[in-house]
């Protein structure tokens, strides 16, 4: 099922979209946290730019 999700994401409006991931550290338990989003590529560094 994912190869099918893959496919239509690189057809069309497909390309201009990134799929970021940030890993941050929590200051009350110092676990690490995941941050994901999709997001368009005029916009990838101002995501990784904010805390």
């Amino acid at each position: 099922m994912a190869k099918k999700v893959v496919a239509a994401q690189k057809t069309g409006a497909g390309k201009v979209f990134t799929k970021c991931i940030k890993m941050t550290k929590s200051d009350k338990s110092g676990a690490y946290l995941f941050k994901e989003e999709i997001i368009h590529n005029d916009h990838v560094k101002d995501f990784f730019a904010k805390k």
